[in-house]
């Protein structure tokens, strides 16, 4: 069985190994009813689309990708090479009704991939199938050995980070957008992922919320090192520093990365946080402050430069319209990067501001 862990270790100057995934893809969706926890898939439709063959999902699943809804087989007919875990449920467990499936890709000819907390090999189904026919169980979830301590030290190189007012609402589309922005204008960039879906798109990076808690700031700096006074590394957010379960890995990263620049992300349809219904989701306002007062432990510089708002609910005027207020209300570039437009460019051109 080739069953692998497929972690990034820490190397030279803090950089972290590539990953060389079988690809393409097929992309399961296991039963999931609501998009928000199915945040991996959509991530790789969206932008890694050549690597994906089509979706596979249970009869309860309620998510639809627009990609060819294939089996296994049909899958393997058309060249797909592994199967895609792309739930990201809350506690990243592997549920037992999605084993039946994941043993049906082992026997179709796909290796797994998974981004999940929990890992293949500890489902026995899956370990005995992966032993019987010759395939490779690989988590992507694991993070490198060795990983230092933080050492809240300014280092050279400028960082921007995206941070949210909730889990799931478009940090990592900014960050990748605001890359791609930055790249079109001739600077200097590294797109630096921090969850599971970050490092299937761009090949490497540290899953931050694998990290044992003491060493995830360290983690942060070990993700974006040193570097020359003009690069930038441009670092996908994870949760909220408001949000009850996961605001740790938050503010280590706050920390870790000593952010020159943030970028605040906002789903102005969302009024309870996700997967913790009983907290209301704060506003961007509280999160600007609080970002600001906590990042200037580690960079007294920082500042925001502007609002991501995920208007993917809006029509494109409402969206351009709601856009603008906040615009006008903030005093800030505010956009959403996937619409792009005058408003991302403000966005970009205020970030990129000395």
């Amino acid at each position: 069985m080739g069953t692998a862990s497929a972690s990034l270790r820490a190397g030279k100057e803090g950089e972290t190994s590539r990953l060389a995934l079988p690809q393409p893809y097929l992309l399961f969706l296991g039963d999931t009813v609501e998009a928000g926890f199915a945040k991996t898939a959509f991530g790789l439709r969206d932008w890694a689309p050549d690597l994906c063959v089509g979706e596979f999902a249970l009869p309860s699943a309620r998510i639809d990708l627009g990609l060819p809804k294939l089996s296994p087989a049909e899958a393997a007919d058309r060249g797909a090479r592994s199967l895609v875990i792309g739930v990201a449920n809350s506690g990243g467990f592997i549920a037992e009704s999605w084993v039946p499936a994941l043993v049906e890709a082992l026997e179709a000819g796909l290796d797994i991939v998974s981004g999940m907390h929990s890992k293949l090999i500890q489902v026995p189904e899956l370990r005995y199938g992966a032993e019987r026919l010759g395939r490779q169980l690989i988590d992507i979830r694991t993070p490198p050995a060795n990983l230092p301590i933080a050492t809240g030290l300014k280092r050279s190189g400028k960082r921007l980070l995206t941070v949210g007012t909730d889990c799931a609402l478009g940090k990592k589309y900014t960050a990748l957008s605001i890359a791609r922005g930055f790249a079109g204008r001739g600077v200097d960039v590294d797109f630096r992922a921090t969850g599971q879906t970050g490092i299937m798109i761009s090949g490497g990076g540290i899953p931050m919320d694998a990290v044992v808690s003491d060493f995830a700031a360290g983690a942060a700096e070990v993700l974006s090192p040193a570097a020359d006074p003009g690069h930038w590394d441009v670092i996908e957010g994870q949760g909220s520093i408001l949000h009850p379960a996961y605001a740790g890995v938050s503010l280590a990263l706050l920390h870790g990365s000593q952010p020159d620049v943030f970028v605040v992300c906002h789903d102005p349809g969302r009024t309870r946080l996700l997967g913790d219904e009983e907290f209301a989701v704060p506003s961007v306002e509280e999160i600007i402050d609080l970002t600001t007062h906590l990042g200037s432990r580690t960079n007294p510089k920082i500042r925001c430069g502007g609002v991501s708002l995920n208007t993917s609910a809006l029509g494109s005027e409402e969206a351009a319209d709601h856009c603008a207020a906040e615009s006008a209300r903030l005093g800030l570039p505010v956009c959403d990067p996937i619409r792009g437009g005058e408003a991302f460019d403000a966005l970009i051109e205020e970030c990129l501001r000395s």
